[in-house]
């Protein structure tokens, strides 16, 4: 959204904050309490990203702290999922698209990498990312969701 605008250090600074919000709550709660609480406090991260109280609920759409927390938890996850992100983005110049692929995609790469662990975690985060992005599936389907660089 913040790349919409035009601004593009102000594009990369959103996305490395929110991701590092998210990927900094992991790796504290990991070196505190262990793999259990790292996954919470990810889970945590992105629910206050998304559902912030002093926003009255309405905050994000998550996909940076979501790549942030999994690249905390596990490193060669989340380069597959921001691979499956940019190849998504890079065939449909679609963010939103991308996003849920990515999320989709994100359980599917768990599997594949033997992080099973992760999967429950995985799995609500994909139906929250879906949940975030509902007007936006809305409008894949009705054919009007905006393309980067397209006409505004």
């Amino acid at each position: 959204n913040v790349l919409r605008t035009g601004n593009k250090t102000a594009a990369l600074l959103t996305l490395l904050l929110d991701g590092g919000k998210a990927a900094v709550a992991v790796l504290l709660a990991r070196a505190m309490a262990g793999e259990d609480a790292a996954q919470l406090a990810g889970l945590m991260a992105f629910l206050g990203h998304c559902f912030p109280i002093w926003l009255r609920f309405k905050g994000g759409k998550g996909v940076a702290t979501f790549i942030g927390l999994i690249l905390a938890l596990n490193w060669a996850l989340g380069l597959a999922v921001c691979a499956t992100w940019l190849l998504a983005f890079a065939i449909w110049r679609i963010s939103s698209l991308a996003a849920v692929a990515a999320a989709s995609a994100s359980t599917v790469w768990m599997a594949a990498l033997g992080a099973h662990q992760l999967l429950l975690l995985g799995i609500a985060l994909t139906v929250l990312v879906f949940f975030t992005h509902r007007a936006n599936i809305d409008r894949l389907r009705a054919g009007t969701e905006p393309k980067f660089g397209g006409k505004k």
